[in-house]
């Protein structure tokens, strides 16, 4: 019986795909990450349902790795004016990373999380396809992932909707069937502007219109993102972010000047092979829009609104995940 080690943080998704894993035949062993302190709820509860499937759990403490590769990261980027996504990086590093090297030191050769995606075997490699439910895919965030990680990873609820889930979760009377969805990254439970307020230390700075003529103070650039209207606070607006110089903020009334058809990228990785005419995306929600990719430049078909820094722009063609790379 092949063994498989399931990445179990205590909501509904992974819960599901343990019971999913057992109920299909595998010898199923729960992990659950600790990663940031002060995490006990999600804990309890994964143990919970790791007891009510009779299977056997592990709490594996990471907080040191976690915050050196992903809490560093992501504060120092924000520091430089950059709109980082930490779940990229958690996913490689962590999730697909070290978890994967203690999984096998476990006896498993298989690792299985509550990602809405899937992966296929193809005679060219295994490829990452979007999870059934629209809504919920998060194929977005699994581009870094490479073929030797590929090869050792299952999605159960990939060919689930969130609904169909839910069912699951009460059909197989798991602890976490009612548990409520997590919004924030799990390190950012107070929301954004409260994380950075208490880990960086932020200098007040001008905001300036187009032409550099001044309009106020902000309390510290890290706080906005490009396109932003909310929380600006000047009168006669609105007003939008158009752009950071150092600590200056570049504010525009013309939405229209935040659309852009080109940018340039970084870090570029392939699931496969690269690939020049993709469908690409600028945030997770956005819609995956024509583009062509160039060496390190992107061109769009359409003008994208709000191309932000730091963020990811990730390739697809159709439902598969292509790559993906870091707008600079």
């Amino acid at each position: 019986m092949q063994k498989i080690a399931v990445a179990m943080s205590g909501g509904v998704d992974s819960s599901v795909a343990a019971a999913l894993l057992k109920r299909a035949g595998f010898n199923v062993i729960g992990i659950h990450l600790k990663l940031w302190p002060g995490s006990f709820k999600p804990e309890t509860m994964a143990r919970a349902v790791a007891k009510k499937l009779d299977i056997p759990f592990y709490v594996l403490n990471f907080e040191k790795e976690f915050k050196k590769e992903v809490v560093s990261r992501f504060l120092k980027d924000f520091n430089q004016g950059l709109t980082p996504n930490p779940c990229v990086v958690c996913n490689k590093e962590i999730k697909f990373g070290l978890m994967l090297k203690k999984a096998k030191s476990l006896g498993a050769s298989l690792i299985a999380t509550g990602h809405y995606a899937r992966v296929k075997k193809t005679k060219e490699g295994f490829k990452i396809l979007k999870g059934f439910d629209k809504n919920k895919d998060q194929s977005y965030f699994l581009y870094k992932l490479n073929q030797d990680i590929l090869k050792c990873v299952i999605f159960p609820v990939g060919q689930y909707t969130k609904e169909e889930v839910r069912a699951l979760a009460k059909k197989f009377s798991l602890p976490s069937m009612y548990a409520p969805e997590s919004q924030e990254a799990c390190f950012i439970p107070k929301g954004l502007a409260i994380f950075l307020k208490k880990h960086l230390k932020p200098e007040s700075g001008k905001m300036v219109d187009e032409r550099g003529r001044f309009l106020g103070i902000h309390p510290g650039s890290s706080f906005y993102t490009i396109g932003q209207r909310k929380g600006i606070g000047l009168p006669a607006g609105p007003y939008f972010v158009l752009g950071k110089k150092k600590n200056t903020l570049v504010l525009t009334k013309d939405e229209r000047k935040l659309l852009r058809k080109e940018l340039k990228i970084k870090q570029t990785h392939w699931v496969l092979k690269p690939c020049k005419n993709v469908q690409a995306k600028i945030r997770y929600r956005s819609k995956a829009e024509k583009a062509v990719v160039s060496g390190n430049k992107v061109v769009f078909s359409k003008p994208q609104r709000a191309i932000t820094p730091g963020q990811s722009i990730v390739y697809y063609n159709n439902s598969e995940l292509l790559g993906g790379s870091i707008i600079c």
